[in-house]
């Protein structure tokens, strides 16, 4: 999950990637970088840490051009360093910055490909510089001195071609335009909007989500389609064409669950009212399973489970209660890499209200239950400040199986659920009674935004990966390599000094 933003516009366009990324840094709080172009000239800027930390004054007077690409970066299948952060570049041809969203599956078979046939080299474990390889090799065999949309379509399509997996794309072609492309099965969103007003009419931006462009004043003209490609060239004029065969609306729904900001619209779909459906939906399940149950009060674990939580408290006739207090100063923890810097921060983020707890019957409810850790240490701090029975509600269903689409859900080993029943999980997070959503009804509740998609992504709960190239020799592998183990080692001090003398490279 990383969070990517394109723009064409006719003044310098730095400002406006600043605060578009701002606006999507829950996708990613690891590592965070803009390019742009200017007269020929490419200019980046990219470092481990939040936006606000990675880009100072003089690094935004230095980012100067009316096209630029920004990424915020959430460590999957790479290590934290800088050296892995984005947008990556090639000179060749062209002149081609990339940023990227989700994984490529056959990511290892490309490098080989690359080496071996288009003699290209790869720098990095991060499959985003494979996919500008591949991308840079099909612009430089279309063979144009003056690049045009058609030869940057087809360049798409041959992408689509060579790639398997999700991936949301933005593309800087230097002197060109910008590119934002889209996975076959549209798995991780991408969507695009202009400005508004006659003075911005001509300037586009393409995002991972629609409140990028809310946030700087553009109205969405809509979602890329599966397989489509979006090119706004140079001078502002929008190019767009279907580059794939056999394409079919599948997205990710846990986009819907926690990814997603709850103010964005992700393929038609609102977050907000989706998950407002989700915490009907449980209601409806706890009044099926105890009709006569017993809960005092209904608490969010702040953010993600709030808007689940008003919509249950409301179904049930319960009191809803904002039981924990949250430091704002302090990431999302799901993204954080590593087991032990996850545990330090539930104490730091969330502090409860004691005197809302003492001798109820709390009702807790988050997005999902991933590794349990989290969540067994909030029902561990409601027993602390007196509850007198601590029940968990989970608006997703149980996470069994790790996501190889861009999300860190790694090894098996590491789920909570992965091996465990429901009541086994219950006793293992501690909890007195443990509800999570039911499959059907978490579909359900995404396809009333939009009727239209053809199915969702749910190979976190059902292990059916839709991409058909996923096995366990694959999950194995992947599950090897982005451990909390792996992890830890490869953010060792040696790796990160490794990485810091790459890292003076970086400003261009």
């Amino acid at each position: 999950m990383c969070g990517i933003v394109g723009m064409v516009a006719r003044d310098d366009v730095n400002q406006r990637l600043y605060d578009a990324l701002t606006v999507l840094q829950h996708r990613g709080q690891d590592a965070a970088g803009i390019m742009t172009s200017d007269q020929g000239q490419v200019l980046l800027r990219k470092s481990n840490g939040l936006v606000r930390d990675v880009f100072r004054q003089d690094h935004m007077a230095r980012l100067t051009g009316p096209m630029g690409i920004g990424h915020v970066r959430y460590p999957t299948a790479g290590c934290s360093s800088s050296a892995e952060a984005q947008p990556f570049f090639v000179n060749s041809p062209y002149g081609i910055a990339l940023a990227h969203n989700g994984n490529l599956t056959n990511a290892g078979q490309l490098v080989k490909e690359l080496y071996s046939s288009d003699l290209r080299h790869i720098n990095t474990t991060s499959d985003s510089e494979v996919l500008l390889n591949v991308f840079a090799h099909e612009l430089q065999a279309i063979g144009q001195r003056t690049l045009t949309p058609e030869g940057v379509f087809e360049a798409v399509r041959q992408v689509h071609r060579r790639c398997k997996g999700a991936y949301a794309v933005v593309a800087m072609i230097t002197g060109y335009g910008v590119v934002g492309f889209r996975d076959p099965n549209g798995i991780r969103p991408l969507i695009f909007g202009r400005g508004k007003d006659e003075l911005w009419g001509s300037d586009y931006m393409i995002a991972s989500e629609s409140v990028a462009l809310d946030s700087q004043g553009f109205s969405v003209e809509r979602d890329i389609a599966p397989g489509e490609a979006v090119f706004i060239d140079a001078t502002g004029q929008c190019h767009t064409q279907q580059c794939a065969d056999n394409t079919q609306l599948s997205p990710c729904i846990f986009e819907h669950v926690y990814l997603a900001r709850p103010d964005s619209i992700v393929d038609e779909v609102s977050v907000y009212k989706a998950r407002l459906r989700m915490g009907d939906m449980l209601a409806k399940k706890i009044q099926r399973l105890r009709p006569e149950h017993d809960i005092d009060v209904v608490m969010p674990i702040p953010d993600s489970g709030r808007t689940a939580a008003m919509s249950l408290s409301e179904t049930l006739g319960v009191h809803f209660r904002e039981g924990f207090i949250k430091n704002r100063y302090i990431g999302r923890t799901f993204i954080m890499p590593g087991q032990a810097q996850r545990k330090k921060s539930v104490r730091q983020k969330l502090n409860p209200v004691e005197l809302e707890f003492k001798d109820k019957v709390v009702c807790l409810v988050d997005d999902s239950i991933v590794r349990g850790t989290t969540c067994s240490q909030i029902i561990q701090m409601a027993r602390d400040v007196g509850a007198k029975k601590v029940y968990f509600c989970s608006a997703a269903p149980a996470v069994r199986f790790p996501n190889v689409y861009g999300i860190d859900m790694p090894a098996p080993e590491e789920l909570v659920a992965h091996g465990r029943t429901d009541e086994e999980v219950c006793k293992h997070i501690g909890a007195d009674w443990l509800v999570y959503q039911d499959l059907e009804d978490l579909k359900q509740c995404s396809l009333v935004g939009n009727p239209n998609i053809d199915r969702f992504d749910c190979s976190v709960f059902d292990g059916d990966y839709i991409t058909g190239d996923v096995d366990d020799a694959y999950i194995q592998r992947l599950s090897t390599e982005r451990s909390d183990t792996a992890k830890q080692q490869r953010d060792s001090p040696g790796a990160r000094s490794e990485a810091a003398l790459i890292d003076v490279h970086n400003d261009v």
